[in-house]
């Protein structure tokens, strides 16, 4: 049986379980997040600081920008480990679910369907045209019942070092291993281990990655650890609001 629209509706939604999409409150939260979308997406201003303070407002990032530096280059210097670089245009749901780590880039055209959190990690790179799907639906027609119906999801983690190439597609739940090549074009509909080289529809191991950095804990220095900070921030943020909601 369907969740009652009224029964703690973003809570479902957070934990992955069935929930109501077009219910008032998950409708408003859409609003807002195409709003603070098309604002970024139509900005002109391509200036870090601009830029940063658009993604801000789309993750609802509570973080104050930094005092404006007079010179150009080391005003953009303030945001080089405190925030990811995203290419637009970009398209989302909800905009907070995007746990997207401040070393990280994402290219252009990608889409992330956040019904639950997305997670991209340290120094992950991710091509263009991707698209992750964490939002799912029941197979039972009886039970989807088009928009009247209840949706699930599942969280999707890229862990870090990994390279996502273009127009590569992740499915709710799917976990890829850190420093592991996902080939562009593949259907990604399972774990992937870590240092793996898939690809395919679906996408399938083809070879493991030699690297020095396996086994080694890459990325702990004080630069990894300062980026790491806004990123976990946002995660216990994101909790928070899932306490509270219902």
């Amino acid at each position: 049986m369907p969740p009652p629209k009224t029964e703690n509706n973003k809570e479902r939604k957070q934990r992955g379980e069935l929930y109501h999409a077009f219910a008032p409150d998950i409708l408003e939260e859409r609003y807002r997040a195409m709003a603070a979308k098309n604002r970024y997406n139509d900005n002109r201003d391509t200036s870090r600081r601009a830029r940063v303070r658009l993604w801000r407002d789309i993750t609802q990032d509570p973080r104050p920008l930094p005092s404006e530096n007079p010179n150009p280059e080391a005003d953009e210097d303030q945001f080089h480990s405190t925030d990811p670089w995203i290419e637009s245009p970009i398209y989302f749901d909800f905009g907070y679910n995007l746990l997207i780590h401040p070393t990280a880039y994402v290219n252009l055209n990608c889409t992330f369907i956040d019904t639950c959190a997305v997670h991209i990690g340290a120094r992950t790179l991710v091509g263009p045209g991707c698209h992750f799907y964490s939002g799912t639906h029941p197979l039972d027609p009886a039970v989807r019942n088009g928009t009247e119906g209840p949706e699930g999801g599942g969280e999707i983690w890229v862990e870090e070092d990994c390279w996502i190439a273009g127009n590569v597609t992740i499915l709710p739940g799917v976990r890829v291993g850190r420093g592991s090549t996902v080939g562009a074009g593949s259907v990604v509909t399972k774990d992937v281990p870590e240092y793996s080289l898939v690809a395919g529809n679906p996408a399938r191991i083809l070879r493991k990655i030699e690297s020095e950095w396996q086994g080694k804990g890459k990325g702990k220095g004080k630069e990894s650890e300062s980026a790491e900070a806004p990123m976990a921030e946002q995660a216990e943020k994101l909790e928070e609001l899932e306490k509270t909601v219902g």
